[in-house]
């Protein structure tokens, strides 16, 4: 009696312990759409970093959230969190505050590849106004000429934002009406 009773107990553990262990793979377990979508999630944080990073603009903060949370529904509401987040970058990016200004410094000023110094770029920035308005580009992709025109006239809009204006082009500026 003591036996079957000791089977039954087994038995009973066995049977949950089971129970336990496919309902921990059911929850865990990442449905192929589901990867899908983290990976949409990461190409449109990238994207939102990096017209984040040409604007000189902080990053958005992400969390891990979505990768863990076992939800198909919230993997979906991120990603299209992130989707906007990106459009959002990308269109305030490619439209810089002042850019017919700093278009027309660049028509009387060098090619946006100007590697001529002591004045690099599209802007003729010297290494003292790069150095200061724009070192982290300047240490990864070094002087202006290097640097897309975007970068450029961000890195311009900073200068202009921190009190400066148009004045590092006295001329260019004037010619084009701006001071």
């Amino acid at each position: 009696m003591l036996v079957l009773a000791l089977v039954g107990v087994f038995a009973l553990s066995a049977a949950r312990q089971a129970d336990a262990r496919e309902r921990t793979v059911h929850t865990l377990r990442v449905f192929p759409s589901d990867e899908g979508l983290v990976r949409q999630i990461h190409h449109y944080r990238r994207a939102t970093w990096r017209w984040q990073s040409v604007m000189g603009a902080p990053r958005t903060p992400a969390t891990r959230a979505a990768v863990k949370d076992p939800s198909h529904r919230y993997k979906v509401w991120v990603k299209n969190l992130w989707k906007q987040r990106a459009k959002r970058a990308y269109r305030r990016a490619v439209h810089p505050p002042h850019m017919a200004g700093w278009l027309c410094i660049h028509s009387h000023e060098g090619a946006w590849h100007d590697p001529s110094g002591p004045y690099y770029g599209g802007l003729q920035m010297d290494l003292g106004f790069q150095r200061t308005y724009a070192p982290r580009l300047l240490r990864r992709k070094g002087t202006a000429d290097h640097w897309t025109p975007l970068e450029q006239m961000w890195v311009a809009e900073r200068a202009h934002r921190s009190g400066r204006g148009y004045y590092p082009w006295p001329n260019t500026a004037r010619y084009c009406g701006l001071i």
